[in-house]
């Protein structure tokens, strides 16, 4: 474990709290000399103790011993499951929400790093003005069963905790442990299953169990990358793009105004 790591976030969460390191003592059922010794990485928490701080806190183990809370916006701490919290949104010097892209290359990998700080943290960060408050994150779409996306685009989906958040009809990248990533509509959701529909109609229905789902991300936008040859799809380009597209829209904001 990371020991410098452990140590200022214990700190960073106690200040966060406005507790003394007595208080906190207190609340954990530990001597004082225990949290100081916790707080200058003299020594290493045990197990125990690190699942009382996650559940005092609500912040989630795998957090806590390898992220860097001081960067992250604890009040938008997405939380996956009844209360486990996973990993934090990122937000830039501006106080912005900042949407995390999953180039191709990186795909593969999703399924062994989605729950892993340190993975998300190295993802390529990017902002757009447009979107709604709240988690997002920029999928690459694979195929031809959800037109007009083309193979090769990406779709911005916003996090969706709860399945009750589910709206029936919409679009959602719906990540699973067998299936990986896929961009499909939901028409039927139950506690057990959920029916995930193709907008191509030679592509049939399926379903898969809800136990099974490890996320989902509502449809917020779709950045078309289909009229790019192979060559041109890498990620400067991409990242260009979407600092054009912004360029753009505050274009379009200022002649809106004159």
């Amino acid at each position: 474990m990371g020991l410098n790591k452990i140590a200022s976030n214990i700190r960073f969460l106690r200040q966060l709290r406005g507790l003394s390191q007595e208080q906190l003592a207190d609340e954990l059922n530990i001597t004082r000399s225990r949290v100081g010794g916790y707080e200058e990485a003299r020594n290493e928490p045990p197990i125990d103790l690190l699942i009382r701080l996650s559940e005092y806190f609500h912040v989630a183990i795998d957090a806590l011993i390898r992220g860097d809370l001081k960067k992250t916006n604890l009040d938008g701490l997405m939380k996956v499951g009844k209360n486990r919290i996973l990993f934090p949104i990122l937000i830039d010097s501006e106080g912005n929400d900042m949407v995390e892209l999953i180039p191709v290359k990186a795909q593969a990998g999703y399924l062994r790093g989605y729950s892993d700080p340190d993975y998300i943290e190295r993802l390529p960060k990017m902002k757009l003005p447009f979107l709604p408050t709240g988690k997002h994150r920029a999928f690459p779409i694979k195929g031809d069963s959800m037109p007009p996306i083309k193979d090769g685009s990406f779709v911005i989906g916003k996090h969706i905790e709860k399945m009750e958040d589910l709206k029936l009809g919409n679009t959602y990248v719906v990540v699973t442990k067998d299936d990986g990533l896929s961009y499909k509509r939901i028409m039927n959701a139950t506690r057990k299953e959920i029916e995930l529909h193709s907008d191509n109609k030679i592509y049939q229905p399926y379903k898969v169990k809800t136990e099974d789902v490890l996320e989902l991300w509502e449809y917020t936008c779709c950045i078309n990358m289909g009229q790019y040859g192979e060559d041109e799809l890498n990620l400067n380009s991409i990242m260009n793009m979407l600092r054009g597209l912004k360029v753009e829209l505050s274009e379009i904001k200022k002649d809106k105004k004159n």
